[in-house]
């Protein structure tokens, strides 16, 4: 890689741009409301079950000059969510303060395993179990949503949410291919447990990226 696109990418002034899109939020607390994504390259979480694995290697994504994907946000919504991968592989201090000079209300939807970057309106914590979250990301959590892959996770899902803040909201969201076998168990669970709710990858129910 060029000296300068590589230097640029250090400071979080070009990132590797995977894909940005403008959709429908299909998850969690913020389900139902349009939005404009930026999926960020770059991940080694390496989650088994991941739905985007081509995200993880970042140089099969082109560093991309965040001031273009400000612009390219700003023409579709008022609400933009950093997705990967893992966004805060990178530094996300530049490419926040951006959209946010543009009036934007900005997301991120994080594993929470690398130290926090970026002015954020809102953050998901989704902790994967390969790579643990920094204690700090608990602290700064809006939403807490945890993926339901097996009954183990009900367990998991209860150590996670010991640790975030009183007005995190909790989801608990079944994997997509256990979503016929843990989506009732969800529902008792969450029945059981009032201060859970169910999150469902609606999206993908009705055909959205």
């Amino acid at each position: 890689m060029d000296e300068g696109i590589q230097k640029a990418v250090n400071l979080g002034t070009m990132l590797p741009l995977m894909e940005e899109f403008y959709t429908i939020q299909g998850e969690g607390f913020h389900t139902g409301k349009a939005a404009y994504f930026i999926r960020i390259g770059g991940c080694d979480v390496g989650c088994h079950w991941c739905d985007v694995k081509e995200s993880w290697n970042a140089d099969l994504h082109p560093p991309t000059a965040i001031d273009r994907v400000v612009e390219n946000a700003a023409q579709f919504s008022d609400t933009v969510v950093v997705t990967g991968g893992e966004p805060l592989t990178w530094n996300m201090n530049p490419l926040t303060e951006a959209l946010k000079a543009k009036g934007l209300q900005v997301h991120i939807e994080t594993s929470g395993a690398y130290r926090l970057s970026g002015n954020w309106d809102w953050i998901c914590l989704s902790p994967k179990k390969t790579m643990p979250p920094k204690e700090e990301v608990y602290a700064e959590a809006d939403e807490l949503k945890i993926i339901i892959y097996n009954n183990h996770d009900f367990k998991w899902a209860e150590e996670h949410a010991a640790k975030v803040g009183p007005e995190c909201k909790l989801f608990l969201q079944p994997e997509w291919s256990k979503r016929e076998q843990m989506t009732p168990k969800i529902a008792d669970y969450v029945m059981a447990n009032p201060k859970w709710q169910i999150s469902l990858q609606t999206h993908k129910y009705i055909g959205l990226p």
